[in-house]
């Protein structure tokens, strides 16, 4: 195999790639400009919906305790609820989101409170309802304080401190480093965005490159050139495995840079509330954190992952007549490859041997652990060397499908 000619291959698709709209948007607008932008998006939509709902006063029925008014005169001055009248479709009305939750107060309830009897007072809401999680989440804290001085008078009048129902205080103190608390809370995204765009950055270029150039009719013009069937696809597989590490590098770069920004608006955020009383401690645990090696590290280790999808996407192109063909072979492999990296996601799955040979799984669990710190070099050799395998066995499977006239000219 003559290397100059797969070079001279190379940069002749890399020309035509340059100049080809489609390649350039998945190469560079796509992981410069939208993943950044769909991020500061997301994160300040959230932001200022939670905001907005906290700031709602959210509308609560009362139901029952006509004969206790104490609980109730209690319940309609709390600045944080508006009460409404009760009525006997109040399911129905916290369902169609007209209202956000409804408390049922039992009868005699301010008397069994006083004769020391047990009641049971029933909060219904819309689970998963964000509006409606923070209006039981309001009646839930008015009852619980309710409770607590309740205790605290009775104890009072029988003249026993309240420490006797506290005998001590319990209390939690994080051991973990920034790193490995930032790794739990993102390090499962972190992966799959990184594999998700591998994979993305290899299809456009894999499908130009194979079905592309059968469709324009220039396939017979490059076959005719000195160079051989395994220079042409080692020349168009480097052009499509340059799209897809340039996507990837260039979306983490863009990627870091807004985290960066993000963290710094956060921080000015914080220090803000810090000024104003907020504890320090809890700002700085705000802040989650990466290992910037095991970073770098989960980066290397999508190079046979890349090598492995730019081969498989090539060679699936080339069974297609056209472009419009290949994008319907290869649009719902993004499926096949975002289920591995999201099941890495999952509690309970952790790496070990058996996982650190399956394809895409084991490079999403493994960046997980590199992300918070967590160097396991003997997991990172095994799945290195099984990629690698996997990914020279695609490449060898990309020549073979390419020596094929009946692939190649497909009709």
């Amino acid at each position: 195999m003559n290397l100059r000619h797969a070079t001279t291959v190379y940069l002749k698709e890399l020309k035509d790639s340059l100049r080809d709209r489609r390649t350039l948007v998945s190469m560079f607008v796509i992981p410069t400009l939208l993943m950044p932008v769909i991020f500061v998006a997301f994160g300040t939509v959230t932001t200022k919906l939670v905001r907005k709902v906290r700031t709602e006063t959210p509308t609560v029925m009362l139901l029952g305790g006509e004969d206790s008014p104490k609980v109730r005169a209690a319940l309609a001055a709390q600045p944080r609820l508006k009460i409404v009248p009760s009525a006997d479709d109040f399911r129905t009305r916290i369902s169609e989101k007209k209202l956000r939750a409804a408390v049922r107060i039992p009868d005699d309830f301010d008397r069994s409170l006083h004769e020391g009897r047990p009641a049971t007072v029933t909060i219904y809401t819309y689970e998963g309802e964000l509006r409606s999680g923070f209006a039981a989440g309001e009646i839930d804290r008015f009852f619980r304080d309710y409770r607590e001085k309740l205790i605290q008078a009775r104890l009072e009048e029988r003249g026993v401190p309240p420490s006797l129902l506290k005998p001590f205080e319990l209390t939690r103190q994080n051991v973990a480093p920034p790193e490995k608390v930032g790794g739990n809370l993102i390090g499962g995204i972190i992966p799959c965005v990184i594999i998700l765009l591998a994979f993305s950055g290899a299809m456009y270029p894999a499908m130009d490159l194979a079905a592309g150039e059968k469709e324009r009719g220039t396939m017979e013009t490059l076959l005719c050139s000195p160079a051989s069937h395994t220079e042409i696809v080692l020349g168009k597989f480097l052009m499509v495995l340059t799209a897809s590490l340039a996507t990837v590098v260039l979306s983490a770069l863009s990627t870091v840079v807004t985290f960066g920004l993000g963290a710094s608006l956060f921080a000015r955020e914080a220090m803000a509330s810090v000024a104003r009383g907020a504890g320090g401690a809890a700002v700085r645990h705000a802040l989650p954190s990466l290992h910037p090696g095991g970073f770098l590290l989960s980066l290397t280790m999508v190079l046979p992952v890349a090598i492995l999808f730019s081969s498989v996407l090539f060679t699936i192109s080339l069974f297609a007549k056209s472009y419009k063909e290949a994008q319907s072979y290869l649009s719902p492999l993004v499926i096949v490859v975002i289920l591995p990296a999201m099941l890495a996601t999952l509690p309970g799955v952790d790496l070990n041997a058996t996982l650190a040979c399956i394809p895409v799984l084991n490079v999403a669990l493994l960046s997980k652990e590199l992300v918070s710190g967590i160097f396991n070099w003997p997991y990172i050799t095994l799945i290195f060397l099984s990629t690698s395998v996997y990914a020279a066995a695609s490449l060898t499977w990309a020549v073979k499908m390419f020596n094929r006239e009946s692939v190649l000219f497909r009709s």
